[in-house]
């Protein structure tokens, strides 16, 4: 399978979060060409700050392969990750990262922060950005939309 595959399966992740009401952000891991963590935003649903797509991916890919560290492991996004993921990506010693769309508003590859191999930090990760990033940008900006006009219904 090919980057665009796996970056695919990250997709249908998103368009399964939007149909559960959450941010249409999804993610997978993959190791030895095999998808061992699916991740979509679950914050809404799970009540949990912490439950974006890339955590929640990251945790299962650690108990599949029983090991906090995913070395070895590529993780594909739809968005560019925040803060948060980047540091936890770190953590987990992600060898590569692939995301498509940039987070102007919250990116910390490099849009808003570069956490992401950070000069000071001892990992390195091998980062790709832009495939199908039209697409899952579009995916994310019809969402909005769609959030703020039925917001604006609400006042009619």
């Amino acid at each position: 399978m090919t980057d665009l595959d796996h970056l695919q399966a990250a997709i249908a992740e998103a368009n399964d979060a939007e149909a559960n009401g959450e941010v249409p952000v999804g993610a997978v891991i993959v190791h030895k060409n095999k998808i061992i963590g699916r991740g979509q935003n679950r914050v809404l649903r799970d009540s949990d700050p912490t439950a974006h797509a890339e955590i929640v991916a990251l945790r299962q890919a650690g108990l599949a392969l029983k090991n906090y560290r995913l070395e070895d492991c590529t993780l594909y996004a739809t968005l560019e990750p925040c803060a948060m993921c980047a540091g936890a990506i770190l953590h987990a010693r992600i060898s590569r990262l692939v995301y498509a769309a940039p987070d102007p508003k919250a990116g910390a590859c490099g849009s808003v922060l570069s956490v992401m191999n950070h000069p000071q930090l001892n990992h390195k990760v091998e980062v790709t950005t832009g495939l199908l990033a039209a697409e899952c940008g579009t995916l994310l900006t019809n969402f909005f939309r769609k959030r703020r006009q039925e917001k604006l219904n609400i006042f009619d």
